[in-house]
């Protein structure tokens, strides 16, 4: 099975651009999106709905947009939420052991961020990515 032409294999599926919401996923420029507004155009005289889409790197921060035909067809990624708890804090690195596998993993600590040991976490993981919430 191939998923079009991105560089590394992203777990994503498609959707219809007017299935999209936002709060939801979506990619655009080959990285995972958090979208911060949608809104739509009414069809003109040739031609169908328009929407618009505002959305945020969820691994990189950048801000990036989307203009497509609400009856387009758009790729979503596939994020998962999970549970995670802290084992260790060194400097700007963290051990953080995820609470349904018990894989140890290290991540970086989000800036402004007050961890300590035995905290609980919540974090975003996508293939090799992974975000503190």
């Amino acid at each position: 099975m191939t998923f079009g032409c991105l560089p590394r294999r992203m777990a994503k599926q498609q959707k219809e651009v007017r299935d999209l919401q936002e709060g939801g996923y979506v990619v655009i420029d080959d990285a995972a999106c958090k979208i911060n507004a949608y809104s739509t155009a009414k069809p003109g005289k040739h031609g169908s709905a328009k929407a618009r889409i505002e959305a945020k790197g969820v691994f990189d921060g950048k801000k990036r947009s989307l203009s497509q035909p609400v009856d387009a067809k758009i790729w979503v990624p596939i994020i998962n939420r999970k549970q995670g708890q802290v084992v260790s804090v060194d400097g700007d690195d963290m051990q953080v052991m995820d609470l349904e596998t018990y894989e140890t993993m290290t991540m970086r600590v989000p800036d402004g961020a007050d961890v300590s040991p035995d905290d609980e976490i919540e974090y975003l993981e996508m293939d090799d990515q992974r975000k503190i919430v």
